[in-house]
């Protein structure tokens, strides 16, 4: 069984993705922020990272930097609702997130996304 560590600040979002992937039978964990999230990830490696951009304390092109710092062959999805002119998912990819995903999205993109980062071959520094 994959586990999954979702890191968003919208409590709304954690259910939701939390929900859509536990019925598909990933073991999911939650964390309200980067900082958070570092945390857990360190404390409890998960197969997978899936975390908003735009946090409060630490955002997610941070989280993902420093989630690299220590485990380069991690792999993370990034995920935004923003879509204007300061649209960070380039800089989330720029710093390691193999995937990106626009809010809202649908279960079918969310499983499509897990699914092709599982099926990619381990980053490399």
């Amino acid at each position: 069984m994959n586990r999954i560590l979702v890191i968003d600040d919208e409590i709304q979002i954690q259910d939701m993705v939390q929900s859509m992937l536990e019925n598909e039978g990933y073991a999911v964990s939650v964390a309200a922020n980067g900082s958070q999230g570092i945390d857990s990830f360190r404390q409890h490696p998960t197969d997978i990272v899936i975390t908003d951009i735009m946090m409060p304390e630490k955002d997610g092109v941070e989280t993902i930097r420093e989630i690299r710092k220590t485990s380069p062959e991690a792999k993370i999805i990034a995920m935004t609702g923003y879509r204007g002119p300061f649209n960070r998912l380039p800089a989330a990819e720029y710093v390691g997130a193999q995937i990106t995903l626009l809010k809202p999205f649908t279960k079918k993109q969310l499983l499509q996304a897990i699914h092709d980062i599982l099926e990619k071959e381990p980053s490399t520094p």
